[in-house]
C-alpha cells in the first residue's frame, strides 16, 4: 500500500507548497506590490490583466510547488521504513505541516526583522531592479521570500529528523 501512499504524499506536498506560495504572496503583495510589478510578473510572464493579487497567487504557486518535490521525496522516502500504512501517512502529513509552519515562521520573522531595520539608506545599498520607487518595501518583500525559502530548508531538516524519530520509536531500526 505504501507504493500508493508515497506518490500521494508527494502530490499532497506539491499542492501544499503551491498553496503556501499563493497565500504567502498575498502578504508580500500587500507589503510591496511593486516587487511583483517590477520583478515577479515579468519574470513569470504573467499577462497584464493578471497584474494583481490573483497574479501574485499564480506566481506564488508556480514559484513554490516544486519545493514539495525537493522536500517531499527525501522525507517520504525516509518514512517508507515506518511500519503501518496509517502511521506512514500520518507521519508524512505531519512532516508536510512542519515544513509549511517553519517556512511561514521564517518568512514572517524575516519580514518583521526587515520592518524594524530597513531604512532608505540600507535599501540604497542593494542592487534593485531599475524603476523601483519604494526601495524599502521592495527589500522587505524580497527578504520575506528569501526567509521563506530558508524556512523550507530548515523545515526539510526538521521533517527528516521527525520522520527518523518516528521510525526509531516504532522499532524499525532507522
Amino acid at each position: 500500500m505504501k507504493w500508493v501512499l508515497f506518490p500521494l504524499l508527494i502530490v499532497i506536498a506539491c499542492l501544499a507548497a503551491g498553496l503556501y506560495g499563493a497565500l504567502h504572496n498575498q502578504i508580500s503583495y500587500a507589503v510591496a506590490p511593486e516587487y511583483f510589478h517590477v520583478l515577479k510578473f515579468p519574470q513569470f510572464g504573467i499577462p497584464a490583466d493578471l497584474h494583481n493579487r490573483l497574479g501574485a497567487a499564480v506566481v506564488g504557486a508556480a514559484a513554490s510547488w516544486w519545493m514539495g518535490l525537493v522536500i517531499g521525496v527525501p522525507v517520504m522516502a525516509l518514512g517508507l521504513r515506518i511500519q503501518g500504512n496509517a502511521r506512514y501517512f500520518r507521519t508524512g502529513m505531519r512532516a508536510i505541516g512542519l515544513v509549511i509552519g517553519i517556512s511561514a515562521i521564517c518568512a514572517i520573522t524575516t519580514l518583521g526583522l526587515l520592518t524594524l531595520i530597513a531604512t532608505p539608506e540600507l535599501a540604497a545599498q542593494f542592487n534593485l531592479p531599475p524603476g523601483v520607487i519604494d526601495r524599502v518595501a521592495f527589500l522587505r518583500a524580497g527578504a520575506m521570500h528569501e526567509g521563506s525559502y530558508a524556512g523550507g530548508l530548515l523545515g526539510l531538516l526538521v521533517a527528516l529528523f521527525y520522520t527518523y524519530r518516528v521510525g526509531r520509536k516504532a522499532g524499525t531500526g532507522q
